[in-house]
């Protein structure tokens, strides 16, 4: 009875992962929302077992039985559209319409394979994001490891650049060809290592990002200025609009929603200041 719930102690972000795990078990009635706040304290250190927390609290410690991938995928979902619901701006509503459409589908989670981006950035994203919004990451990183993370492979590596094309990596929760099936929308998470550019690209599709770390560059149109936003400022691109993103100094980590076109690909805008971009550095 060590209240670890299936998560070693120690690793990088393991506090986060048990307390994602913890909120899932509250949200299933297992655990009492007293004992959920003691996870909560306990994840500011990945070295704290939380069975100090629980028994200085006097609370019952709770066995190791974590709850499952598909549970933490829904807990995953539930946190990015509470997330959602408190930015402002255009895109958020249609983004959360097709979450609440097709969030209860089924779940298919297959053995995933491990990515070489996101086992080097998602946990420093997310040593970023615990300190504003610790439930969403903790209900990442619990989710992470059972996720099917992608480095896309569609764009020629001349026109969208070797750091881009191998230093991103994104996953589908919920589309055509995501954990949950949905027709003609997209959600997901998309990560991209610092200090890469992320070229002027376009795509039919109107897209949501609602980055989660920041600051980061943005421009929306070759031979326009480039503008820097902090974490938690949506950018929403409406269908063939041009945009770019350049990333700072920490890993560039959102959540990104298409909602129509979501399977038509996109195209890069060709742009000759693209060496002094991939050599500016923000911050």
């Amino acid at each position: 009875m060590t209240g670890l719930l299936g998560v070693p102690l120690g690793a990088r972000g393991s506090g986060r992962a048990r307390y994602g795990r913890a909120m899932r078990l509250w949200a299933e009635g297992v655990l009492s929302p007293a004992q959920l706040e003691a996870y909560r304290v306990a994840a500011a250190d990945d070295r704290r077992p939380p069975a100090e927390v629980l028994e200085d609290r006097r609370l019952p410690v709770p066995g190791d039985a974590a709850p499952s991938a598909e549970g933490l995928l829904r807990a995953l979902l539930e946190e990015a559209d509470r997330y959602l619901a408190g930015l402002p701006g255009p895109g958020v509503a249609e983004v959360r319409l097709g979450l609440a459409r097709w969030r209860d589908g089924a779940v298919s989670l297959g053995d995933a394979a491990g990515n070489a981006v996101v086992a080097a950035h998602l946990a420093p994203a997310l040593d970023v994001l615990a300190g504003q919004h610790p439930a969403l990451a903790g209900s990442i990183a619990a989710a992470a490891p059972a996720l099917n993370w992608i480095t896309y492979d569609g764009y020629d590596p001349a026109r969208i650049g070797a750091d881009f094309a191998q230093g991103h990596a994104y996953c589908s929760l919920i589309g055509e060809e995501a954990h949950i099936p949905a027709q003609d929308y997209d959600f997901g998470l998309f990560l991209i290592a610092p200090h890469v550019l992320y070229r002027d690209h376009a795509h039919p599709a109107p897209e949501l990002y609602a980055p989660l770390t920041g600051p980061h560059g943005w421009r929306f149109g070759p031979g326009r200025p480039l503008v820097v936003k902090p974490a938690h400022c949506p950018v929403w691109n409406p269908p063939l609009t041009p945009h770019l993103t350049k990333v700072g100094p920490v890993p560039f980590l959102c959540l990104f929603g298409w909602t129509q076109d979501a399977m038509a690909p996109a195209h890069v805008i060709p742009a000759d200041d693209w060496p002094e971009l991939e050599r500016l550095r923000l911050g």
